[in-house]
């Protein structure tokens, strides 16, 4: 036989004689930003990974490899465009472990006005039991086709002591669909510390996830996975860890959190971590050190830099508080006529949204019942809930650049609770007739561009698009309507999508 043909022969033998890997794990997805994402799984056979990716899912021409021989991978991916869907496929030596049309990721969006971003939040999910099971498939029911374009944990993920087999029977065999499609997020809750009992982030918890200790996904770097930030469109988020983490106001957590905070431009802002600062659920807000430290130490911080959401767990119920400000004490000092900057429900269909227009105020959810189920104190409710049930659900956020809307859907597809949050920008400043036209004035931030529209009575709804592609200035728009004179014309302004 020719030499260069025994060659070949040899080549593909030793290749057949590679082990066929399994996929035990994932994919699921982390720390996604505008230009990259992370793809994580785990296979029986330690090996390179590859992940090969694109716009369509018949054509995967791009590939990025991890050189690290290894069981559990986690393949950054940069380069990427924002807003941007992309499908992919995950593979070790060659050999295709997953891939299909149910395999894809999408970018966040930049900072600029956007669509709407959608977020499913579980807290206490870690039952791995047909409760936890009915909460996803509620939620699955409730979303139908629209994608979730981040999932958020609050802790306590994996009963009862956050082992990596629990993870595995708890969090990547509950929810493997939506792992596959939508970024994971999450808070470190106290059982996903039971693991490692000296508090050394020696838990599985810190092998499974890969969070934005550095800052790849906006923020201040934190040099730590146990609390950081990232951005996703218009929203920052801030992820604390109130179960292990020095909690005072000298720590280095609240150090960098004020740092975070100072250096944060986003229009929304949303914080979680697991030990609610108020509750009167299977535990208590006066009573526990973790939630009182919180609530004292924390929480002037949060408010004073104007964040609009905390969401927490630990508690088994869910209870949402009014629009709230300065309240730090004892349940006992609540006193809703200093505390509640709106004491309404907060519902678009009953008292009203809750509106800040440069106004303070903080929303505080417990939503502690994806899958665990607890008693209640003796002086249940907290005053400083609006709401507050003993049921098993899921909280859903809908955010635009000026509306957070959310809803609390329980375990049977029903819908529990319901508060909004508007934050009115574009509102006008002025407007004028002159010889030369209608002048128009609104207020506005720089990023993203306007459109503005015209009816001749508010009740036609026979709305006329004047002109488009404003560029925005701030802090006022200005615009001259040459040759505009009719004297009950109706003007809109509206945000065009980046």
């Amino acid at each position: 036989m020719h030499p260069i043909g025994r060659l070949a022969l040899f080549a593909m033998a030793l290749a057949s004689a590679l082990p066929a890997a399994t996929l035990q794990r994932g994919p699921y997805l982390q720390r996604v930003a505008t230009g990259e994402i992370t793809v994580c799984w785990r296979s029986d056979v330690a090996q390179t990974g590859t992940v090969r990716y694109g716009t369509s899912p018949l054509v995967l021409t791009n590939l990025q490899s991890s050189a690290v021989v290894a069981t559990n991978h986690a393949v950054r991916i940069a380069g990427l465009q924002p807003a941007t869907t992309y499908y992919y496929a995950v593979e070790q030596e060659g050999q295709t472990l997953a891939s299909g049309a149910n395999l894809f990721f999408r970018t966040a969006p930049g900072p600029a006005y956007g669509p709407s971003v959608r977020i499913w939040i579980l807290g206490d999910s870690g039952t791995a039991n047909a409760y936890a099971k009915g909460v996803y498939d509620a939620y699955r029911s409730f979303a139908g086709s629209r994608h979730t374009d981040l999932m958020l944990m609050l802790g306590d993920n994996a009963y009862t002591t956050g082992t990596d087999a629990q993870y595995q029977t708890a969090v990547f065999a509950m929810y493997p669909e939506i792992l596959r499609q939508t970024p994971l997020f999450s808070c470190f809750g106290n059982h996903d510390g039971y693991a490692d009992p000296g508090m050394t982030q020696g838990e599985p918890y810190y092998d499974i996830f890969t969070f934005p200790a550095a800052g790849e996904c906006g923020g201040v770097p934190s040099g730590s996975e146990a609390y950081f930030s990232f951005d996703y469109g218009g929203i920052h988020f801030v992820s604390l860890d109130s179960a292990e983490t020095l909690r005072t106001t000298n720590g280095a957590m609240h150090a960098w959190l004020e740092q975070d905070l100072a250096a944060n431009t986003s229009r929304w802002t949303i914080a979680l971590w697991h030990h609610a600062p108020y509750t009167k659920g299977s535990h208590d807000s006066d009573d526990e050190a973790y939630l009182v430290q919180m609530r004292q130490n924390f929480l002037p911080l949060i408010e004073a830099a104007g964040v609009d959401l905390v969401l927490s767990g630990h508690s088994h119920d869910y209870e949402r508080s009014f629009l709230l400000q300065g309240h730090y004490g004892m349940s006992a000092t609540f006193d809703p006529l200093l505390h509640a900057v709106d004491g309404g429900d907060g519902d678009p269909l009953g008292d009203g949204a809750y509106v800040k227009s440069g106004t303070p105020g903080t929303v505080y959810v417990v939503a502690g019942s994806g899958g665990q189920l607890g008693g209640v104190q003796a002086d249940f409710p907290h005053p400083a809930m609006a709401v507050s049930r003993v049921e098993r659900g899921s909280l859903v956020l809908d955010i635009e650049p000026e509306r957070l809307d959310a809803i609390f859907l329980n375990i049977d597809g029903a819908v529990r609770d319901r508060f909004s949050i508007l934050k009115p920008e574009l509102r006008f400043a002025g407007i004028a007739a002159t010889n030369a036209g209608v002048s128009l004035q609104w207020y506005s931030r720089p990023g993203g561009s306007y459109a503005l529209w015209r009816a001749a009575n508010l009740q036609s709804n026979e709305w006329v698009m004047a002109t488009n592609g404003i560029p925005a200035t701030a802090p006022v728009n200005t615009l001259l309507l040459g040759g505009e004179s009719h004297p009950s014309a109706f003007y809109r302004v509206e945000v065009e999508a980046p």
